[in-house]
């Protein structure tokens, strides 16, 4: 195949060379970015770029002029609950009425009353409906998604759940990750035996995930009523044992210890942040783990916002990701969330659409192939609607601001 040669770019943006790390602090200000120009993709994969006057002579099946239109690279979302069984708008009706997401969960609604769901669910009810969702993001410019387990809070039900995300992955035009969220609540069954549910976890789920190779990531909500620091890296650890990469809820309700215990055990990224201060800023900035926050979730169940511009003054490196969930983020609009991170947390345009997309894929450990405009990258990218640039992205929240989604060097 020749391929396709996109032309007269107003803006070609999020450009990066080979980057190792995570962007940091005042790294994320810089877009890399180049005015008129040209983008050719062969094969599905970023062949090369340039300005305009650069343009070599080339043979291609198609030329797409792009005037007064920006090509960036497309949402790289590493934060979701994506397979669900039931939405949960009578909980949101129990919010506005006056009660906190803690007492919903006290009386078993909340991720308890979604584990119920999914136990009366089949994996083919599961992956049609997941698969509508992920359709959806898609069009909303997502273009790599994490997808976590946690809703089945029984051996059987976790696995099964895992199974359906691997199914997914099989079906799906963009790379879909899969995290074991076992930890994501203690079941009715275990009330008063959290450490049997734990040994549960420890010592027959994770290895069966293991021996299966469907889990790429180990995550614990690490919170107080759920799990405590010194049990979340009990558990960590564990899933390390069996090739699992940590990630943690982190912070989300309380001062809860998730982000020490998950820099602790070398965790790829520790994740919402609402309850976070000095100490918690100490322990990022001098670790590799990367700090994600989800402004869906917060603006959702009206949290504290969480120190955002502190964290990037520390040097942290900052991910932003849509927590697509029923019970507290009904939305894996990335764009949304990157209006949100601009117009409540104050960042720049820049800055939020670094931590959507590479900072994002870094958190999948997809930084090789996603996230960035980069020859040898996959051409997953989106093209926005003409006389509109990156800045407009953020400014008209909710609306959409794209006018074609391109996923491996296709049109979705």
């Amino acid at each position: 195949m020749a391929g396709t040669l996109y032309t007269h770019i107003e803006k070609l943006a999020g450009i990066t060379n080979n980057v190792q790390s995570p962007l940091r602090g005042k790294e994320l200000k810089i877009l890399e970015q180049i005015s008129d120009a040209w983008l050719l993709i062969k094969d599905g994969l970023i062949a090369d770029y340039g300005k305009m006057e650069s343009l070599p002579s080339v043979t291609v099946d198609e030329i797409i002029k792009c005037e007064n239109q920006t090509i960036l690279p497309a949402w790289c979302d590493s934060h979701t609950h994506l397979v669900y069984a039931a939405t949960r708008e009578d909980e949101f009706v129990d919010r506005i009425n006056g009660l906190s997401y803690q007492e919903i969960a006290a009386r078993g609604g909340g991720i308890l009353h979604s584990a119920k769901k999914i136990a009366k669910a089949s994996e083919e009810e599961l992956i049609r409906s997941a698969l509508a969702r992920l359709s959806e993001v898609i069009r909303c410019g997502t273009g790599a998604i994490e997808i976590k387990t946690g809703y089945g809070l029984t051996v059987k039900e976790e696995l099964k759940m895992l199974c359906v995300i691997d199914q997914i992955k099989s079906l799906s035009p963009i790379p879909v990750k899969a995290t074991l969220l076992a930890a994501h609540a203690v079941p009715a069954e275990f009330k008063h035996d959290k450490k049997g549910y734990i040994n549960l976890i420890i010592n027959e789920l994770i290895p069966e995930a293991g021996k299966l190779n469907i889990a790429e990531f180990c995550d614990v909500f690490c919170e107080e009523n759920y799990f405590t620091p010194d049990e979340t890296i009990e558990i960590l650890e564990a899933g390390k044992k069996h090739g699992m990469r940590p990630k943690v809820h982190a912070n989300q309700l309380t001062q809860s210890g998730g982000v020490q215990a998950g820099v602790k055990t070398g965790a790829i990224s520790v994740d919402h942040l609402e309850y976070v201060f000095d100490q918690e800023l100490e322990t990022l900035k001098n670790s590799n783990t990367i700090g994600t926050i989800l402004p869906g979730a917060q603006f959702f169940l009206q949290l504290p916002m969480p120190p955002v511009r502190k964290m990037l003054e520390n040097n942290i490196a900052l991910a932003i990701a849509s927590d697509y969930n029923p019970g507290s983020s009904p939305s894996g609009n990335m764009s949304f969330m990157v209006s949100l991170a601009c117009i409540n947390y104050k960042l720049s345009p820049e800055e939020a659409i670094n931590a959507a997309t590479i900072n994002g894929a870094f958190a999948m450990n997809l930084n090789r192939t996603h996230g960035s405009i980069e020859k040898g990258k996959v051409a997953s990218f989106m093209i926005t609607k003409k006389g509109t640039g990156y800045p407009f992205i953020a400014y008209s929240f909710a609306n959409n601001t794209l006018d074609h989604i391109i996923i491996g060097g296709k049109r979705f």
